[in-house]
């Protein structure tokens, strides 16, 4: 019986649980079929996206080499993808030095996720893009802090160890509790007064999390101010030049340094693969992940706008959704290759973790009519665990 290739585009949390899922159904039902699968991404690493902060403040490696996740079984080409050619099951890729291939497939499986939203070049600051400006953000403010030991004047002290966050998401929430707690500790070691470390969340929305309820958001408020964060609703920044903050109301504020968090936005090399996206930019995809109009071409995770057929809802950009989807995966391909109905997308249960800085945490989910949190270290242990299994880390 003729073997198959899949190919999965993507290193990120939706592509490595996709090519789990996929190993686990050829040792299963489909063992029948010899599999070639193939793992495509620019980088010969996994980067854990959602722990971006961490090299913002300390010496934490973030990355997996794929070789490592995937030692046997798994063929790993690092390339970038430049053209998706559905008609004749075929994909073309560029790499690094230039190299041009193509590679036949049966099955091919989108998973390139997503990018972090810039700010305009003249809007200042430094955005919490990727892990060289995470390294370039410890610089800052390890600098700012040092200089503030020397500084005479208790204003350009006080503006030297103040940091605006901008953007209250998760990612905003996490970094400005890690920032928080490890600025404080290095103050500390430099004779400064912790409680002299500013660290200002600037928040869009008129509360924290409005996913969740009001009470979830406040707990995160009352959580965060306890480790020195201050959350600034309803304002907007516009601009970051020289020290200065200028917020949408007209009012200024002199900080040392402006960390933009601004969310996700779909992957721009969507645009141009040949095939088909939503007007946001999001590849399009049926009940059970298939790409409109290319067949056997699935996506899954941040690239692609997956909505649950019973509720209506769109599914979050968030890995416990990746993970989820990449598992389903497994049993659709599954059942498309033996010719079975396929399962629908199902949504995630509502379900949120945050990290507040070392060991501590919070989880909400929403069950039998009940909301539900966990705090404090069960709340990170829960968090650390999503991380990893997220990661394949055990």
């Amino acid at each position: 019986m003729k073997g198959l290739t899949c190919i999965v585009i993507g290193g990120g949390y939706a592509g490595i649980n996709a090519v789990k899922a996929i190993r686990k159904t050829f040792k299963g039902q489909a063992s029948k079929r010899t599999l070639r699968l193939i793992l495509i991404d620019k980088n010969p690493y996994h980067f854990r996206k959602v722990l971006l902060f961490k090299p913002a403040v300390g010496d934490e490696d973030i990355t997996i080499p794929l070789t490592r996740l995937f030692p046997e079984g798994v063929e790993f080409v690092q390339a970038t993808v430049t053209k998706i050619e559905s008609g004749e099951r075929r994909l073309l890729c560029q790499d690094a030095e230039g190299n041009k291939n193509s590679i036949k497939y049966d099955f091919l499986v989108l998973a390139v996720g997503s990018v972090v939203r810039q700010p305009d070049p003249d809007q200042g600051g430094m955005a919490l893009a990727s892990l060289d400006a995470a390294w370039k953000i410890r610089e800052a403010w390890r600098a700012n802090i040092k200089e503030a030991v020397k500084e005479k004047s208790a204003k350009e002290r006080q503006r030297l160890m103040t940091i605006a966050v901008v953007g209250a998401g998760i990612s905003g929430i996490e970094t400005s509790a890690e920032l928080a707690y490890f600025i404080r500790e290095d103050a500390v070691l430099l004779g400064l007064d912790p409680s002299a470390v500013r660290i200002k969340l600037f928040n869009a929305n008129k509360r924290l999390f409005p996913a969740g309820p009001a009470k979830v958001g406040l707990k995160l408020e009352r959580s965060l101010d306890a480790c020195g964060v201050t959350t600034l609703h309803g304002s907007r920044v516009l601009q970051e030049k020289e020290g200065a903050l200028t917020l949408s109301n007209g009012e200024t504020m002199s900080v040392g340094l402006c960390v933009w968090t601004l969310g996700l936005l779909p992957n721009p090399m969507l645009q141009s693969i040949g095939l088909p996206i939503t007007p946001e930019g999001y590849v399009i995809v049926d009940a059970s992940y298939r790409v409109q109009g290319a067949q056997g071409v699935y996506s899954i995770g941040d690239c692609a706008r997956i909505v649950d057929p019973a509720s209506g809802r769109v599914d979050g950009k968030t890995c416990k959704e990746a993970t989820a989807q990449a598992a389903r995966l497994g049993k659709i391909l599954s059942a498309d290759i033996a010719g079975h109905p396929t399962p629908p997308h199902k949504e995630f249960i509502y379900f949120f973790c945050f990290a507040l800085g070392p060991e501590q945490g919070m989880v909400w989910t929403h069950q039998w009519g009940l909301d539900i949190i966990f705090t404090g270290k069960l709340g990170w242990r829960i968090r650390k665990f999503t991380w990893d299994s997220a990661s394949l880390l055990k």
